[in-house]
């Protein structure tokens, strides 16, 4: 299977089925995926980057004029922008300038697309720095993962490159006070002979544990829709998806819940 990698700072608008019309913005190096994560279902592939050279990634200096070089044009054409969007290959806020980056996007969204929203893609593995966490939250749209509700599953499905508890990660997410969206993939097959599955009960309602607790506003809840680096993953039904999403709407938490 082929991977995904950008080979530009920004790049689109691309229609995005989560995110309409989405100008991608890319921190990271161009031909290679530099990640937190070894997720099995990654579009970018296999983490094969395990310590990078921060002088690798693009520049707060090399980032900001690109983007407004590119807005300006974009605005002289007429072209419409629902979401400035952190993404890319790989994640954004392991980037030393992340939140410089940030309040510099926060500027030029207003001064040249007022009406978009600034949304950020992260795995949530960085939450645990204090500078991150206020970064994402100057934004309008941080969608902040969590694949399982247990360390196991956790480790399965993610594969962090770092120890990484995930009670420490539902513990950050839930310090947003639910103003964020949590992003949920849900998958089931096997990787090297070892069975990973999210879509069963068990797994499920250890899901639905942390989701009660960090009480998020919004849920997308998505399964396999490109090409992943674990060859014998099969992507969730639509029947498995309208499952969980029932089983979130039992909760009595008022979290509008997509299927992807």
């Amino acid at each position: 299977m082929s991977c995904v990698l950008y080979d530009k700072i920004v790049f689109g608008p691309i229609k995005s089925r989560r995110l309409g019309a989405s100008l991608g913005i890319n921190l990271l190096p161009e031909d290679k995926k530099v990640c937190s994560f070894d997720c099995v279902y990654c579009e970018c592939g296999w983490t094969e980057i395990r310590h990078y050279d921060p002088h690798e990634l693009y520049r707060r200096k090399s980032v900001i004029p690109v983007l407004e070089e590119k807005l300006k044009k974009l605005k002289a054409d007429g072209v419409h922008i629902d979401s400035l969007t952190f993404a890319g290959n790989g994640e954004p806020t392991i980037h030393p300038e992340f939140p410089e980056i940030v309040a510099d996007i926060v500027r030029l969204r207003d001064a040249y697309y007022p009406q978009s929203v600034i949304s950020c893609l992260s795995n949530s593995t960085q939450l645990g720095r204090p500078e991150v966490r206020k970064a994402l939250q100057m934004i309008n749209n941080p969608i902040l993962k969590l694949d399982a509700g247990n360390q196991s599953m956790y480790e399965a499905i993610n594969r962090p490159i770092d120890t990484i508890s995930q009670e420490e990660v539902v513990e950050h997410l839930m310090e947003f006070e639910g103003k964020l969206t949590v992003q949920s993939m849900f998958l089931h097959g096997e990787v090297k002979g070892v069975s990973v599955d999210n879509t069963g009960e068990k797994e499920v309602d250890s899901w639905l544990k942390a989701i009660a607790r960090i009480k998020p506003e919004k849920l997308m809840l998505y399964s396999l829709d490109r090409d992943t680096p674990a060859k014998e993953l099969l992507k969730a039904s639509h029947e498995e998806m309208e499952a969980i999403a029932e089983k979130v709407n039992n909760l009595n938490l008022n979290i509008s819940t997509s299927i992807y």
